[in-house]
């Protein structure tokens, strides 16, 4: 049995070996032929090798000696260094001598219901009670204050009556006389900046905030060094941003050198410093533009006390204008008298008073603070800032 079972063994193990050599040579039968290599007739275009390719020989380049090798051309010299850009011009302002007549256009664009109200008014036939109420009240619109235009309306009454006939160019020269009188014009309205035996004269700019106290000062160096002074500027405003940038540049603009210190800092050392620098230099006036401060502050308005005594310690201050915004009207009233009990103001500036109807202001605060109007603001220009001049203010206010 065991022999029958080994047989049909090896029979299967035949078959099967059979079976596989007939299909693989059916298979060799239906591979194609292979096809033959293509005949180059030129080299190939050299290229590089790829990845896991083998780089081909390296070409023989023809070899130089030394003496034949060219040397390299000397390097061109270096271009000179950029120059540094040059110090801006220093400008020359307008002369202040008249300037307030110049601007007067814009003063009066802006005065016309005042003084042309006045007139019409006056102008009238008969001038009755109700007619006189109405002359109250446009002064009083315009901010003179109670107690001027009590006085006003009681002198033109007088004054009507004593004429009797009134033709326009008499009313004209009343209502100017009487206005230039109400204004003050033997008031003393100097910038008192003249060098002293002390060093040179300090002047404080002080006001509370968005007035344009450092933009005032800066034309106020202009007034200066167009009437023939040296001016040193001391940058005191380090709580607003940017300010002492802004100082600075309206000193260079004259030639003016801008005393600062670093954001934040102490403006009494700053304002000390600056003084010290101009008795260095012996400049002729010293401006200290101090920090915006609300009025209604205790401390910012102690620290503005501090400022001016620490400035004393080198003399006198011969100025403290406070800078005041034309178009707050009598709000700017309140925050003189707050000023003037901390510091002693000696004058006024009334910016933006081109952008109000309310000349009248100047009046009312000459009245309160006992201090006269010095210089007035009629524009954005850098020599828009002028001396104050009662007959050239009222001339615009009532017209030709």
């Amino acid at each position: 049995m065991e022999y029958v079972i080994l047989a049909v063994v090896i029979a299967v193990v035949a078959v099967g070996a059979i079976a596989g050599l007939v299909v693989s040579g059916r298979r060799r039968q239906q591979l194609p032929p292979k096809s033959q290599a293509p005949v180059i007739t030129a080299p190939p275009t050299p290229r590089e090798p790829a990845v896991g390719e083998e780089a081909a020989p390296p070409t023989e380049e023809p070899r130089r000696t030394v003496e034949e090798v060219e040397l390299p051309a000397a390097p061109e010299e270096e271009a000179e260094a950029p120059a540094e850009p040059a110090a801006p011009a220093v400008e020359v302002p307008e002369p202040t001598a008249g300037r307030l007549v110049r601007l007067r256009s814009r003063l009066s664009r802006s005065q016309n219901t005042l003084g042309k109200g006045l007139l019409s008014l006056l102008s009238r036939e008969h001038l009755d009670e109700d007619t006189w109420e109405e002359i109250e009240e446009t002064l009083l619109t315009a901010d003179v204050g109670v107690a001027p235009t009590q006085e006003l309306v009681e002198r033109l009454r007088t004054r009507v009556k004593v004429l009797g006939t009134r033709t326009p160019d008499e009313l004209r020269g009343l209502l100017r006389e009487e206005l230039v009188e109400l204004i003050g014009k033997d008031a003393d309205r100097t910038v008192h900046s003249t060098k002293h035996e002390e060093g040179p004269a300090v002047v404080l700019v002080v006001g509370v905030n968005g007035v344009g106290k450092t933009t005032t000062t800066g034309k106020l160096a202009r007034v200066l060094v167009a009437d023939g002074r040296t001016v040193v500027l001391g940058a005191a405003d380090t709580f607003r941003a940017a300010a002492a940038d802004q100082l600075q540049t309206w000193g260079e603009r004259v030639g003016a050198r801008t005393v600062r210190g670093r954001e934040g800092g102490d403006p009494a050392s700053i304002a000390f410093d600056a003084v010290k620098e101009g008795i260095a230099e012996g400049v002729d006036t010293v401006l200290v533009d101090t920090a915006g401060r609300l009025h209604t502050k205790t401390g910012l308005m102690d620290e503005l006390g501090k400022v001016k005594r620490v400035v004393e310690k080198h003399g006198p201050v011969d100025e403290v204008l406070l800078v005041l915004d034309a178009t707050t009207g009598q709000n700017g009233l309140v925050q003189a008298r707050v000023f003037a009990e901390v510091v002693d103001i000696t004058g006024i500036v009334l910016t933006k008073l081109d952008g109000t109807a309310k000349g009248g202001i100047v009046v009312a605060v000459q009245r309160e603070l006992g201090v006269p109007v010095k210089l007035i603001g009629l524009g954005e220009g850098a020599d828009d800032l002028a001396p104050f001049e009662p007959g050239a203010f009222v001339d615009a206010l009532i017209g030709d």
